[in-house]
């Protein structure tokens, strides 16, 4: 909750379906090989909140301790809005992912590494090859799709929270490259 305070409603080794329809690199329905953690936040339609320190202090505590348990990687740390980018904006521009990834949760992009665009014609393409790579899925990268623009908010939301335009600009492609180029 708000407070900080964790109640587990589901064992883990059972499913909670939570994640609803989704997919992320190999897997679909992701209910059946995932731990579903909900923050209480009022939600996009009714005021959308910044998370509060008690509650992000408990969840690196309580994804620390997941993450040993079951081996998890970091990067396989996710939203909603990862695994279900056309139906799923949560948990949104506020959720502090690189924070998270200061504590080995939640993949983040390092940016020492060298960059080049060798075709700006093909930014869409190298965009969503990217995507793919990293796990992403719900598109097809020869193809424009009306769900283009909320799969690519979504990458926007968790890496570059003050620019959710939907567009696939330099930085945003950039980010996308580092990740992929990631060891």
């Amino acid at each position: 909750n708000r407070k900080g305070v964790i109640t587990q409603m589901v064992k883990d080794k059972k499913i909670a379906w939570h994640a609803g329809k989704s997919k992320w690199k190999k897997f679909v329905n992701l209910n059946d090989v995932s731990l579903g953690i909900e923050l209480v936040n009022k939600g996009h339609q009714f005021g959308y909140q910044k998370f509060s320190d008690q509650q992000i202090k408990s969840l690196i505590k309580l994804c620390k301790k997941l993450k040993k348990k079951y081996a998890i990687k970091k990067e396989n740390f996710l939203g909603h809005s990862d695994i279900a980018p056309v139906r799923k904006i949560d948990p949104g521009k506020n959720f502090p992912w690189k924070k998270l990834s200061g504590h080995n949760i939640g993949q983040w992009f390092n940016q020492n590494k060298k960059f080049l665009i060798r075709n700006e014609k093909n930014r869409r393409s190298t965009f969503f090859k990217n995507l793919h790579k990293i796990g992403y899925r719900y598109f097809n990268i020869n193809k424009k799709s009306t769900n283009d623009k909320k799969i690519i908010q979504s990458f926007q939301q968790r890496y570059l929270p003050k620019n959710v335009t939907g567009k696939i600009d330099y930085k945003t492609l950039k980010i996308s490259q580092f990740l992929v180029k990631q060891p």
